[in-house]
């Protein structure tokens, strides 16, 4: 059984979209299981369904005001560098609405629904693929996997958003009693979920670079620095998966997975969606993906 794993990294997912693009295209990749944390959860669908240049377009053209109803930080540019500083306006409507969290990503909900229809989702549901977004649940304190299988068009729409949501810049959702967050906060990487689930082959997209190649600027203000604490803990999340994923390959016996890692480091703040920028990944992602499959069958 074959399974596409892909990590989460906000605005680096068009990368991540440029390498599946080729494996699906150029190699012919045919999936059983596709598995996405954050942005991961928001390539799957298109991606199962092969609909490859529709989920490119999306990535390629979205910005700020296409995830955030009410954004929570102003972007400066200064010697070639995005840094980020409170809106302090929005933040206090945020707060003045009654919200949890700085920001608010209702528009990114509106462009989920927009985006996958009713029809693709039957399609998908109907199907013998198996699409899996990551969630965390933080009033029980554990991740959970959500297949298209047990839910309907609405429910699934909403955990593909959920999974998206990285608080506390992002919206918090309650849902069957309990809050909900971005699943990266507990499972960056679902590789141990697709092993579990049956897969013996998977290709795994990671939106980090294999080595560790930053060093990051130092806090400009205290919502810089939450946002570093935050970058810092999903990595360090990302790391402990990736290894208790090939621990678990390892037990299973038999189980191959081919890694793709960024070759370099595309940004330092992934909540920056820049439509050139983003342009420029999605192609990196491609070219990427077509040189290490060269360089294999040299090896070969």
């Amino acid at each position: 059984m074959k399974a596409l794993v892909i990590s989460g990294g906000g605005s680096k997912g068009a990368f991540a979209g440029g390498v599946a693009q080729y494996l699906i295209e150029e190699q012919q990749k045919d999936y059983d299981l596709y598995l996405g944390t954050s942005t991961g959860s928001l390539l799957i669908s298109h991606l199962a369904l092969k609909k490859v240049e529709k989920i490119k377009g999306i990535y390629t053209s979205v910005n700020q005001q296409s995830i955030f109803k009410n954004c929570p930080f102003t972007i400066k540019r200064k010697h070639g560098i995005d840094n980020i500083a409170i809106n302090h306006f929005n933040v206090l409507k945020s707060f003045l609405w009654g919200s949890k969290t700085f920001g608010d990503s209702s528009n990114l909900r509106k462009l989920i629904r927009n985006e996958i229809t009713h029809e693709e989702f039957e399609t998908l549901r109907a199907g013998s693929k198996d699409i899996i977004v990551t969630v965390s649940n933080l009033s029980l304190n554990r991740v959970e996997y959500k297949s298209i299988h047990d839910f309907s068009y609405d429910e699934f729409m909403d955990w593909i958003w959920i999974s998206c949501n990285f608080t506390p810049f992002m919206s918090l959702v309650k849902k069957n009693g309990c809050e909900y967050a971005d699943g990266g906060l507990g499972c960056m990487v679902p590789i141990e979920e697709a092993i579990k689930r049956g897969a013996d082959e998977l290709d795994v997209i990671i939106l980090q670079t294999e080595i560790t190649h930053l060093n990051r600027m130092p806090s400009k203000n205290a919502f810089s620095l939450i946002s570093n604490i935050f970058n810092f803990m999903a990595d360090r999340i990302e790391h402990q998966n990736i290894k208790i994923g090939k621990l678990a390959a390892k037990y299973k016996q038999d189980v191959i997975i081919n890694f793709y890692y960024t070759p370099v480091v595309l940004t330092t703040n992934s909540l920056i969606f820049n439509e050139k920028q983003m342009s420029g990944w999605w192609k990196s992602g491609y070219n990427y993906a077509k040189l290490k499959d060269k360089e294999i069958n040299e090896i070969i």
